[in-house]
């Protein structure tokens, strides 16, 4: 699985890339890819509010074909298809538009977090050599997550790049790309390759991991409000794991390299701001309300459609009993049809 996140997380490291090359600012960078990759995912996450609005719009049809057809499943499937098909709903729909965008966000992390093999590209084999060697170096201990020593690598660089051992794994050419992406680094005073744990609980590296947590709350109540009927559905494990995990990023946040953090900034405030939009534009309600009207107009539209017909009937005049032995002329009238 780690493979397939990487395979994305190298392609999409070539838009990061193009932003450092642009910008030779690695911050700037990741605020820049962040923002195009959300637009480009954007359609998708419109498709999938559609795909919701379409199941909550079919909810209480569905519940009567499962009241209907409670003791015959193979009968209720058939309904079931026919119901999707005349109402143009795709159920499998939503799941597709949740995995592509799941890909492609685990790649932009793979992007950030592994910068030396997936941005600039350089020998995985090389740069794992380069990770072994570095934890041997006394001082040089990695105190990180193992998923971001290629992070720390970069940060300890300049003082190791003039080893034996760096000098017979990376070319010239390649250390002097990994000095200058180090510089990158440094973004309005803060050095992105810093740990912030390592700078104390009292310094402004701290309000990282505290802008981590309040970012992805945010983002998170904003999502709840939109789609209250699916979240009033969820189990309560789920609902625990809303809460539970920006403390974890927080966490997490504070013991790596402040990039990660920020990474993760720059991505729920993004993600906040698309909340925004839709919760203002692509609700499910509003879909939902679009597409009952969208019916109401089209049935009318299909009844304006149908031929008004005048079928005149000839007067005819009979003679009925009244029952008293006398006869009574009727007159018969004509008839509309439509």
């Amino acid at each position: 699985m780690a493979n397939i996140f990487g395979f994305f997380g190298s392609i999409l490291g070539y838009v990061l890339w193009a932003a450092f090359y642009f910008l030779k600012d690695f911050g700037l960078s990741i605020v820049v890819f962040t923002i195009v990759i959300r637009l480009i995912l954007f359609p998708f996450t419109v498709k999938q509010q559609k795909s919701m609005a379409g199941t909550m719009r079919l909810q209480r049809k569905q519940k009567e074909l499962q009241e209907k057809y409670a003791n015959n499943k193979v009968k209720l499937q058939e309904e079931m298809n026919k119901l999707y098909e005349k109402e143009g709903v795709k159920p499998m729909g939503g799941c597709l538009t949740m995995i592509i965008p799941l890909l492609v966000m685990l790649g932009i992390f793979y992007a950030v977090a592994y910068p030396l093999t997936n941005t600039l590209h350089l020998n995985s084999d090389t740069v794992n050599s380069a990770v072994s060697y570095m934890n041997t170096i006394p001082g040089y201990t990695i105190t990180t997550n193992a998923t971001y020593q290629q992070i720390e690598l970069i940060r300890v660089f300049p003082s190791i790049m003039n080893t034996e051992t760096i000098q017979g794994l990376f070319s010239a050419a390649d250390c002097q790309q990994i000095i200058d992406f180090a510089n990158g680094f440094n973004m309005m005073g803060i050095n992105l390759l810093t740990i912030p744990k390592d700078m104390g609980i009292f310094s402004w590296y701290s309000l990282i991991p505290v802008l981590c947590f309040v970012s992805y709350v945010g983002s998170q109540l904003v999502m709840q409000r939109i789609n209250k009927a699916q979240m009033a559905q969820q189990q309560g494990c789920l609902k625990v794991m809303l809460y539970v995990m920006p403390l974890f990023t927080a966490y997490i946040a504070y013991t790596v390299p402040a990039a990660v953090g920020f990474y993760w900034i720059c991505s729920s405030v993004i993600a906040f701001i698309q909340s925004l939009v839709i919760a203002k534009f692509f609700t499910p309600v509003s879909f939902t309300a679009k597409e009952e009207a969208r019916h109401i107009a089209l049935m009318e539209l299909n009844e304006a459609k149908v031929p008004y017909v005048y079928s005149p009937v000839e007067q005819k005049t009979s003679s009925k009993s009244n029952g008293n032995g006398k006869r009574k002329e009727v007159i018969e009238i004509g008839e509309y049809y439509d």
